[in-house]
């Protein structure tokens, strides 16, 4: 393997310079299933990855080394992801990963990282609860997607019934708890709130749309939050159609629906419905308007969209190159601390800077589908910040992530000590 003498010259001293060796090629772990229910959203961040080390490679790669893309398939399988995980920190030796999509995926690598020390990347919307020393999430916490969301159907929309649908795991049920919680905190009932979960690839929604039909019949405007992820995303929309249900009848904010998504299936029906995301497709500015020809050069085809998640991967990627330079070394102890504070522009306009607590501030954009299967922005904040504790579940409510000064991911404000919380999942 060929290494690459790294000298920091000590300025104004005597002293003799400092080297460190830096194994060549940098090695950039790729864990995104490539097959099974959630490959229709995460083979395109695959590709996104082999974009962008493409991309750093011809900008003169990173410490005098090339990168190399070391792809792996966990196949939609959530213990192989982290037996995938554990091969790339041990047998292929990778410096840095990039990966996952559901939640269930990243907690399942999550034990590996911390044991081994790797870092990883995470680049989709989450449910929050969690800051670990060994991951940047780079997607959007409940504060950033979800609870915008509820607001723009409550405030600009006059919900004054929710649905919460989702696929059964983590994210959907910690995400629906926290909104739960927050529509009874604005004065939505109980029994104005219905939540139901499905399994991956759940094809059959008769039933389901069938009782969202119910609720509407008393005259109230009823609103679908959506946290159905994979290909149920399909059936879903299907049915939604059979059933002759519009956005103005009652309309849908999805927070896995993108326009990865859209392009599989037939928006002729779906117009006006939403989603919930940090970025879109149709952000017009410079930036978006290069990464999409970039991204369209790299891939030979200019029909193939962009979508939220691979602007994450995007930014997440950039911000580590510039810690890895920072540092001189990819060593993650170093990278980590280098990361903390690194800036980095979105492609939607603004600065994307990356808190001490491991999560990205950025601006919160709703979108209405189109025919075309792309989003008008209808509404766009300003950067915020990315909350690790959500303040509305009582045991989060008094803890804080801080990594910089505190050392620690889950501080007790109350007690002052760092702790450890079980999962309810």
């Amino acid at each position: 393997m060929k290494k690459v003498i790294l000298t920091a010259i000590l300025a104004s001293t005597a002293l003799p310079a400092l080297a460190q060796e830096q194994d060549c090629p940098i090695k950039v772990g790729v864990l995104h299933s490539l097959s099974g229910t959630m490959a229709i959203s995460e083979t395109t961040l695959k590709d996104t990855m082999e974009m962008l080390v493409s991309q750093q490679n011809e900008a003169g790669g990173l410490l005098g080394c090339d990168l190399e893309a070391v792809v792996v398939d966990p196949a939609s399988d959530w213990p192989l992801f982290a037996e995938r995980a554990r091969e790339l920190l041990t047998v292929d030796e990778v410096d840095v990963i990039f990966g996952a999509w559901t939640s269930v995926s990243r907690k399942s690598v999550l034990p590996v990282l911390e044991e081994l020390n790797g870092l990883m990347f995470y680049p989709v919307q989450y449910e929050g609860e969690e800051s670990s020393k060994n991951v940047f999430y780079t997607g959007a916490a409940p504060n950033q997607q979800a609870i915008p969301a509820v607001d723009y159907f409550l405030e600009e929309l006059g919900v004054e019934r929710f649905a919460l649908l989702g696929t059964d795991y983590v994210y959907p049920r910690t995400t629906n708890q926290i909104l739960e919680a927050y529509l009874k905190d604005n004065g939505i009932a109980d029994e104005d709130i219905f939540v139901n979960y499905t399994p991956f690839g759940h094809s059959d929604w008769a039933t389901i749309v069938g009782d969202v039909v119910e609720m509407s019949e008393d005259g109230r405007q009823v609103g679908v939050i959506s946290t159905i992820n994979g290909d149920a995303n399909i059936g879903f929309y299907k049915e939604l159609a059979a059933a002759d249900v519009s956005a103005a009848d009652i309309p849908v904010v999805a927070f896995s629906v993108g326009e990865e998504e859209l392009s599989g299936l037939d928006t002729s029906n779906l117009e006006g419905h939403l989603a919930a995301w940090n970025y879109f497709m149709s952000a017009d500015t410079a930036e978006n308007e290069e990464f999409i020809a970039g991204w369209h050069a790299f891939i030979g085809d200019e029909s193939r969209v962009t979508n939220d998640p691979m602007e994450a991967h995007y930014i997440g990627f950039n911000m580590w190159v510039n810690a890895v330079e920072e540092a001189g070394t990819t060593d993650v102890d170093a990278v980590r601390e280098a990361m903390w504070g690194q800036e980095f522009p979105n492609l939607t306009g603004g600065t994307a800077v990356m808190g001490t607590n491991h999560h990205l501030s950025k601006p919160v954009l709703i979108g209405e589908i189109r025919t075309d299967g792309q989003f008008d922005i209808v509404s766009e904040t300003d950067p915020v910040p990315g909350d690790a504790w959500t303040d509305y579940l009582p045991d989060s409510a008094v803890l804080e992530a801080d990594w910089q000064e505190l050392e620690c991911g889950m501080y007790n404000t109350e007690t002052e000590t760092c702790v450890q919380i079980e999962s309810n999942y």
